[in-house]
């Protein structure tokens, strides 16, 4: 059982393992809801990279082998794209608006460009890409893909980000910089994590205003 741990309100947003530390005995059901929430729910804002790989570092504190962290967290992760995908599939183009707080237009052709670039593999690199694999299960839920084939590459997708994060929670959390200094590492995760999104947005930038001056 995790002991609470009195902390302040930055350090609980910079630091997941003191969100971890001040649930207690709810700390694996908080990641099991963020992971699920992050795409079974469609809401791209959360800490998902960030708090897996805290998980990792306090693995002792959980009460569970690394095994089991891995496979809950991969088939809680594939769950939700799952999810995302039937939503797509029922709702369709009506979800995504251009004023819509969270599901908006723009979200929708970041993925589907994302999808249309990179295939079936897009499933397992969306993963890794925070607000993208939010929003490729349900794109994908309005193309022509087959369940079936949708959950193959999910579960792969699911298991290879799992396996990475909490591989690399675990063995790096005992390095004691690492365990000195978690906060800095999971800000570094984050930023990490959508670094491929900023790259995106500043060739896309670049590449409009070279179309705006050739004309």
């Amino acid at each position: 059982m995790i002991p609470l741990h009195s902390s302040s309100f930055l350090g609980g947003i910079l630091d997941p393992t003191v969100l971890l530390h001040n649930v207690g005995p709810w700390a694996l059901v908080v990641v099991i809801a963020i992971v699920f929430v992050e795409t079974g729910l469609l809401f791209p804002f959360l800490p998902g990279d960030s708090l897996v790989f805290a998980a990792a570092i306090v693995i002792g504190a959980l009460g569970i082998p690394l095994w089991l962290l891995i496979l809950i967290v991969a088939a809680t992760a594939a769950l939700g794209s799952a999810v995302g995908f039937a939503i797509g599939r029922r709702v369709g183009p009506r979800l995504f608006k251009d004023d819509a707080r969270v599901f908006k237009a723009k979200y929708r052709d970041q993925a589907d460009a994302f999808f249309s670039r990179y295939g079936a593999w897009a499933l397992v690199l969306a993963r890794f890409v925070p607000i993208v694999r939010t929003y490729v299960p349900p794109i994908v839920g309005t193309s022509s893909m087959r369940w079936r084939a949708f959950l193959l590459w999910d579960v792969v997708g699911a298991a290879a980000w799992a396996l990475i994060l909490t591989l690399a929670g675990f063995w790096l959390g005992k390095v004691s910089f690492v365990a000195n200094n978690i906060e800095v590492i999971a800000v570094a995760v984050a930023l990490l994590s959508v670094l491929p999104i900023v790259i995106v947005g500043v060739r896309r930038r670049v590449r409009d205003r070279r179309a705006v001056a050739s004309r």
